[in-house]
């Protein structure tokens, strides 16, 4: 469908007509005026007449040329102003989904090697990835988005329906790169945040974290109570072990700290106060019991709607102004001119 941005610039094209009235009615009053005071005598009058109107501009077929050349070029220029345009439809649309936003401790504590994979000691961020990778992929058609948290908390995607990139930038989360400490709280808070301004029945919080909260200006759970009141139930995956000394490598040596607990407790509490369920991420069966509480809940409603995109068209009608344009410096009246050498025909 074509449209033009600026139609009223059509009011350009009245230009030269207006202008011929205009100078048709001036000629007129000069002829009139000419033929009261003048008298000229000619024994030929009628052939002297005769050889004027034949030399006069305007009548013959180069000046009718010449004439089409000029309102070429004033009808392309006018269409050009006007700016039309090309709108072609483009139809977005969303299917019925979940919102969830994925809050996952990045703290320093994450770093423990306090799983076995194999035989092979690990540590709880690889654990993370690979459980939460797995279920990002088990999505399929819910917008997911993902919050970072250490010392604060960091929106690293929106929700998104995008879950490739959101697995990409959890396969490349790194412990500490938010700081050492835990800001659980503040993480569920931002989450809370995001997640409300998404259609209700549909907010889920799936919380991967120790349990433990060393920093942040939000307690935890007074930031569960904040999420239950927006209708957004926390499902909370925790990762770690109840071990007197957990094994971690700092400074590029194996040492054992007494202080990287995991409070299984307040995870459950959260979990309990939205309404939620709380997982242990050792737990082979969690990713599908997570799935399906979250698949009983209310998906959002498809949502649809059609922009209609514009491609400028500007540049024909311009380019047909420029070729008439170049048609007249050439052929002056509408007679071929000798650009090199030569008399002007």
């Amino acid at each position: 469908m074509i449209r033009f941005h600026w139609p009223w610039m059509a009011l350009l094209l009245l230009l030269p007509m207006a202008q011929w009235l205009l100078a048709r009615r001036r000629d007129d009053r000069l002829e009139e005026y000419r033929q009261r005071r003048t008298t000229l005598l000619h024994p030929h009058l009628e052939l002297l007449e005769a050889a004027f109107r034949a030399r006069r501009p305007g009548r013959g077929g180069g000046a009718l040329a010449q004439r089409l050349l000029v309102a070429l070029f004033w009808i392309g220029l006018v269409l050009a102003l006007m700016r039309p345009q090309w709108l072609e439809p483009h139809t977005q649309a969303q299917i019925e989904g979940y919102d969830l936003m994925l809050a996952v401790d990045a703290s320093h504590s994450m770093e423990a090697l306090d799983f076995t994979v194999n035989g092979r000691q690990v540590s709880r961020m690889q654990v993370v990835k690979g459980v939460m990778g797995r279920f990002i992929e088990q999505r399929e058609g819910d917008r997911v988005g993902l919050v970072i948290f250490g010392n604060q908390a960091f929106v690293l995607s929106p929700l998104t329906l995008d879950r490739r990139m959101v697995r990409h930038l959890l396969d490349n989360l790194v412990p500490r790169i938010a700081g050492d400490g835990t800001a659980m709280g503040d993480a569920i808070a931002l989450g809370v945040k995001k997640l409300r301004e998404r259609p209700p029945g549909s907010r889920v919080l799936v919380l991967v974290a120790d349990g433990e909260n060393t920093a942040g200006t939000v307690p935890p759970l007074e930031a569960a109570r904040l999420a239950r009141d927006e209708g957004v139930r926390i499902y909370a995956i925790g990762v770690g072990s109840h071990q007197a000394s957990v094994p971690i490598i700092e400074e590029g040596r194996l040492v054992y700290r007494s202080d990287l607990g995991f409070d299984e407790a307040i995870m459950k509490k959260i979990a309990a106060l939205t309404g939620g369920v709380y997982f242990r991420a050792s737990d082979a069966n969690a990713l599908e019991e997570v799935s399906r509480h979250i698949n009983e809940l209310e998906k959002s409603k498809a949502e649809a709607r059609t922009l209609w995109l514009p491609h400028p068209l500007y540049r024909w009608p311009l380019a047909l102004a420029l070729a008439a344009l170049l048609s007249l410096g050439l052929f002056p009246g509408a007679r071929p001119r000798h650009l090199v050498g030569g008399r002007h025909g």
